[in-house]
């Protein structure tokens, strides 16, 4: 009898493993979080709400949580719309919808409800601009960028709206404003996308094509091209990490930061133009991962030392 009980209870704590699992893998949990980091950054570097030495705390958890619901949403919807896509691709086949583990219907559901809770958190703790720049970061996303996927490579520059929203999110849930600054952030994050996603587009170039993607400036494929404009865009992060400093967001130190760093994305986007080797694709790759780690937390460090150094801290 007791061994039953251990088997059912076995069967059932697998089941539930398994479920969360497949949610998380729905959702998209890694990429989510790195988005909702880069609003929750930029929240906590817009003037009106941070408090440098006691974070409201409660704020930042809110805004976490309706950040990875939103986020979580769209990817729901982009696993519903291209569960066939993602079954021809083997970077994707084992997601829960494409693999027949989660239905249609059981992943719509919870899209529509992630959704809707995560614009309500937005409205009600925050503001009114912050809840409707989610919601039109959801639609652009899960019903504008999805389906273009497969028409147009211009889908990149669709998509890097939405991708880029989450700074300006951030900063207007903590202003109540559509201010200079948060379209400065957003502005870095904007051009961060276009190595860092064509990056990826070159190497898992032969998955996209048999599922129908044009997502590469070029129609055949990895080529100078593509490289040449991963040159062209990493070179115009250059002008905006100068912007924070000269628009009086960020200090001195940041300013050195974001300068190297988007000097390096320039030296391995040439690297790639040069060798034009798959190697030299990861390495974009890889970098563009750190660079925006690197460069928000940069950027909350110099807003937070002065105040810290003020207090004795």
């Amino acid at each position: 009898m007791t061994n039953n009980k251990d088997s059912i209870t076995s069967s059932a704590s697998f089941v539930l493993a398994s479920k969360v699992k497949d949610y998380f893998q729905l959702v998209k949990f890694t990429l989510s979080f790195t988005v909702v980091f880069s609003s929750v950054v930029c929240f906590l570097i817009a003037p009106n709400e941070l408090i440098f030495v006691r974070p409201k705390l409660i704020s930042v958890l809110l805004l976490f949580l309706g950040g990875m619901l939103v986020t979580g949403s769209a990817n729901a919807i982009n696993q519903v719309a291209e569960k066939d896509t993602d079954a021809v691709m083997k970077r994707t086949a084992k997601r829960p919808v494409a693999s027949g583990r989660m239905s249609v219907q059981e992943a719509t559901i919870f899209a529509i409800v992630a959704g809707a809770l995560g614009v309500a958190v937005m409205w009600h703790w925050f503001n009114a601009a912050s809840a409707l720049l989610s919601l039109a970061s959801l639609f652009l996303y899960g019903f504008i960028y999805t389906p273009l996927k497969k028409v147009n490579s211009i889908a990149v520059l669709v998509g890097a709206v939405p991708g880029a929203l989450p700074c300006l999110i951030g900063w207007v849930a903590a202003t109540g404003e559509y201010s200079i600054g948060g379209w400065i952030l957003f502005g870095i994050q904007f051009f961060w996308q276009f190595p860092h996603f064509w990056a990826i587009a070159w190497l898992a170039h032969q998955d996209y094509t048999k599922a129908g993607f044009k997502l590469l400036p070029g129609d055949k494929g990895p080529t100078k091209f593509t490289a040449l404009q991963t040159v062209i865009y990493s070179a115009l992060m250059i002008p905006f990490g100068l912007l924070p400093y000269y628009m009086g967001i960020a200090g001195l130190t940041s300013l050195w930061v974001l300068l190297l760093c988007n000097l390096w994305m320039v030296y391995v986007s040439v690297l790639l133009f040069v060798k034009m080797e798959v190697k030299y694709a990861r390495y974009v790759m890889f970098s563009s991962y750190f660079y925006l780690m690197v460069v928000l937390l940069a950027l909350y460090m110099d807003r937070i030392m002065p105040v810290m150094q003020n207090s004795g801290i």
